[in-house]
């Protein structure tokens, strides 16, 4: 492994050392991103870097107990393994979680062929306002804070300007989603968090985006 690594040249090292620190920090790498300054998905160069050397990342965190795993069809690679510490899920981020899963389904359900899903703020609060999970509209900041832990895994990417939110800002959902809670059922999650019942501001799904399953 060691000898894989010094016949590299510097720039591939230095692009391996940015790909591992990029892996901890969002368990995550989508293959496509959507870039605001063309306002097209674009393939992402860490994901190709990963892809490249495979092997050798997955032998990397071998070492320290940790599994790096690709889904192709998804274009999403992420790690998982025991030895990570998942990040604690306030309430508002776990709800919107479990919404986001179910329109990326239902949108996905209905395409005929491979899409890139969209919704909007007002969508997602609707749909949690049908589970009665959400007794108002979220304050702005809270709704900021929110978006961008989503965003920080690559659960989502907001079109519009975040300092303009309102119903109408629209959200790319990225298949992660779909990774993080596949084969859960997301209605039976969300009648969980009924407005009655006594939650704390975390949730129980903390751990979530490490994880996941095979």
């Amino acid at each position: 492994m060691i000898e894989y690594y010094e016949e590299l040249t510097q720039e591939e090292q230095e692009q391996l050392a940015g790909v591992i620190q990029l892996l901890y920090r969002q368990t995550f790498l989508l293959e496509r991103k959507y870039d605001k300054r063309s306002g097209r998905f674009q393939y992402r160069k860490e994901y190709r870097t990963c892809s490249k050397h495979m092997e050798f990342l997955k032998a990397y965190f071998a070492v320290a107990g940790i599994s790096l795993k690709e889904n192709v069809h998804m274009g999403v690679i992420y790690i998982q393994g025991e030895a990570l510490w998942g990040e604690k899920l306030p309430r508002l981020a776990t709800i919107y979680l479990l919404v986001l899963k179910l329109i990326y389904d239902e949108q996905m359900e209905r395409a005929s062929t491979s899409v890139q899903v969209v919704t909007t703020l007002g969508a997602i609060n609707g749909k949690a306002g049908d589970f009665r999970v959400l007794s108002g509209i979220p304050s702005p900041t809270e709704l900021r804070r929110t978006i961008a832990l989503l965003r920080k895994y690559q659960i989502l990417e907001p079109l519009d300007v975040l300092e303009e939110l309102g119903e109408h800002t629209r959200l790319v959902v990225y298949p992660t989603v779909h990774a993080v809670l596949l084969g859960d059922d997301i209605k039976k999650l969300l009648e969980t968090f009924s407005e009655e019942d006594n939650i704390g501001e975390e949730s129980g799904l903390s751990g979530t985006f490490e994880d996941m399953p095979e």
